[in-house]
């Protein structure tokens, strides 16, 4: 059945890993009897958490979309991960919602996920609603909950849903409706109000205070002590939730179906359309902004926002129509490549179940199977309207591995497979390094990495191990030093000569720098290259670990030759006997990579950081004031001392805290790391000749 947009809402499921995700999305489903069974996590068997790893691990590790048909409206739930290895989905997910639903534990109280949920909403512009979760945990306390989001969030919090303990048992009062409800086997029963005692008045007049704000009729009946009708009520937290000013705090008990009949209610009535949802702004061809309403009279406009590539199901790519209708047959361009998308099947999806759609109306949601070119972020449209969405913000990859095959003769599927798994998940980065003969995979933790692993063996049938990677070091020199390097080889016919003297010198003006400065045709010019490119093929392979030598600068001063026995081979070998010569006496000397930290972080764990840096290796240049009261700290710091550093920030701040870490330039390593560095490379270079 297809829903016109007013009928259409699209909202986002976020919060802390472990706070009841999931389990309201399977209850919001099971109440509004979109399934005929209540899944739980613990059971793995939720609509959700369909992928393999998310039943084994009992967590979700990518978004899921499920749609709930619901008194008249279609709700589009969007299920994203609270671990913070996959917050990818939340990036993915918020761009195709209208409406944040942020779940907060009863008993755990505000933690780190459902801070960064409420801020991505308030940065993206989206209405925000708060679902207090498990309440009949042991050492669940709403009101206390409701206290620190209050002091978090500020007046905007505003209470809708409220636990009262009572000696017939716990309700669940409806400061709208003014009205109780208990639960039995997860059905609603009409119950007596409770008495309120001060606490629950305060609660009361939060409400009323925050809905008189949004309207000056309100306010002025507030001020004269009328109470509000409560159409009145439902209708002012509506513009309020819609402006920003408002945000409704509901709660319940998912797995027993306590109170999510009521989340339902108001996802209904308070929270925005996605005809009412804030219009796109979009690019045209020529980079003017283009304002894109939600109208299915309007040309096509639809925006990817997650890919799936599984080498069983094939390709299929998630889509918020955001104006005009998605059909099979429709002519679509694809804004990035500016070429034809040829579509493939449409369907509505709920989980991993999927049901063939004959279109997608504007503010929907649903796939197109077998979308080739399409990448996550593209913006699919009209060919008489191309314009281009804003491309999606995710979090850049902190953490790379060493990634090697067990089996040996898998190495040729490793890419193939790296490359799948990358177009599903842009946080994910693979490269090949030729110079310490590693393939490395980045990306947000360790979790996530291990999940990428466990993928490549169930999916691709590649099992593989990760070691921390081996650091790419260069080797330079400290002073002037000249060498001779005479070649001569003596054959049955023409023999072998190239006789050369060669200054070597530290320099700034590149990685090496060539020059000659012979005088008299000792050497003769046409041999000059021959010995630039001895030279070159030399200083790959330094003599203290065999490392890139780098800031070398080569003159060659003077030599001979011989009319018949030179030749451009034999000066090339002239040339590199010099190096060998020359660079043990030059104070050959080992250089580290140095990246450049950006660490943003609590002011109150600041000078941890500080003092984490220094034992790092660190040098520490200074200071600046971020958002939301934070401290960015910058300093450069060693590569070999930042490998587990994702691991160590995200302890310290509960995931607070956030950096960037880019290589800037080489410096020299502290000599008394130089033995062990030399140690390891020279294991390596044996290991390579035992495989040779």
């Amino acid at each position: 059945m297809n829903y016109a947009n007013d009928h259409i809402r699209n909202v986002l499921i976020a919060g802390h890993g472990g706070a009841g995700k999931t389990s309201l999305a399977e209850a919001l489903l099971f109440t509004a009897k979109s399934t005929d069974r209540l899944g739980r996590v613990e059971d793995g068997n939720t609509v959700c958490d369909y992928d393999p790893e998310e039943a084994k691990r009992r967590a979700s590790l990518s978004l899921a979309v499920a749609p709930v048909e619901y008194d008249g409206v279609k709700i589009n739930l969007i299920d994203t991960p609270g671990l913070f290895d996959f917050e990818l989905g939340l990036h993915e997910g918020i761009r195709a919602a209208e409406s944040v639903l942020i779940t907060v534990s009863g008993r755990s109280g505000l933690t780190v996920g459902a801070q960064k949920a409420y801020k991505l909403a308030l940065k993206h512009g989206k209405s925000r609603m708060i679902y207090i979760s498990k309440i009949d945990a042991e050492h669940a306390d709403f009101y206390k909950v409701f206290e620190e989001l209050k002091a978090e969030f500020g007046p905007s919090i505003c209470p809708v849903v409220v636990p009262i303990e009572q000696a017939g048992g716990r309700v669940f009062v409806n400061l709208i409706e003014s009205k109780a409800y208990s639960y039995v086997n997860g059905t609603a029963r009409e119950v007596p109000m409770p008495k309120y005692g001060h606490r629950e008045d305060g609660l009361i007049e939060a409400m009323r205070e925050a809905v008189a704000e949004t309207d000056d009729a309100l306010m002025e009946k507030f001020f004269e002590g009328e109470p509000f009708t409560q159409e009145e009520l439902t209708e002012g937290v509506r513009v309020g939730v819609k402006t920003g000013a408002i945000t409704p705090v509901l709660c319940g008990c998912s797995t027993a179906l306590a109170g999510t009949d009521m989340v339902l209610r108001y996802i209904k009535k308070l929270l925005p359309s996605a005809a009412r949802g804030a219009g796109c702004v979009a690019a045209d061809r020529d980079g003017d902004e283009v304002e894109i309403a939600c109208e299915a009279k309007d040309p096509l406009c639809a925006y990817v926002f997650k890919t799936v590539a599984d080498p069983f199901v094939g390709k299929m790519s998630y889509v918020k129509v955001v104006s005009g209708t998605l059909k099979a047959d429709s002519p679509v361009v694809n804004s990035r490549t500016g070429e034809p998308e040829r579509m493939g099947k449409l369907v509505f999806v709920k989980g991993k179940k999927q049901t063939d759609a004959a279109e997608i109306g504007a503010g929907d949601i649903g796939a197109i199977t077998k979308l080739p070119a399409a990448q996550t972020g593209d913006t699919l449209c009209a060919p008489g309207r191309v314009v281009s969405l804003p491309r999606p913000e995710f979090p850049r990859p902190t953490l790379s591995m060493a990634i090697k095959v067990k089996q040996k003769g898998d190495e040729s599927k490793i890419s193939g497979a790296l490359q799948r798994l990358m177009e599903e998940d842009p946080t994910l980065g693979y490269a090949v390094n030729t110079e310490t003969v590693q393939q490395v995979i980045s990306g947000l933790g360790e979790q996530h990495l291990d999940v990428v692993c466990a993928k490549l063996k169930s999916k691709f049938g590649v099992e593989v191990s990760l070691t921390e990677p081996r650091i790419a070091y260069r080797e330079s020199i400290r002073k002037k030093c000249k060498a001779q390097g005479r070649h001569k080889k003596q054959t049955g016919g023409h023999g072998q000569f190239g006789d050369v003297w060669i200054e070597f010198e530290p320099t700034d003006e590149g990685e090496f720098v060539f020059a000659e400065n012979v005088f008299g045709g000792s050497v003769p010019k046409n041999y000059f290259p021959a010995v630039e490119k001895g030279l070159q093929e030399a200083v790959r392979h330094g003599v203290l670990a065999g490392y890139p030598v780098v800031g070398l600068k080569a003159t060659l001063l003077d030599g001979s030759y011989h009319p018949v026995d030179s030749s451009e081979m034999a000066f090339k070998m002239a040339a590199k006997l010099a190096y060998k010569a020359a660079l043990p006496e030059a104070g050959p000397v080992l250089l580290e990579p140095i990246g450049n930290l950006m660490a943003t972080v609590p002011g109150d764990v600041l000078g941890d950081i500080m003092g984490e840096v220094t034992k790092r290796r660190g040098r520490v240049l200074g200071m600046h004031p971020a958002e939301d009261g934070q401290q960015t700290l910058e300093a450069d710091v060693p590569v070999s001392e930042m490998h587990d550093f994702t691991t160590y920030l995200r302890q310290l701040t509960q995931g607070r805290g956030s950096f960037v870490f880019e290589f800037t330039r080489y410096e020299p390593l502290p000599s008394n790391l130089e033995p062990k560095v030399i140690e390891e490379a020279k294991k390596f270079i044996d290991m390579k000749d035992d495989e040779e």
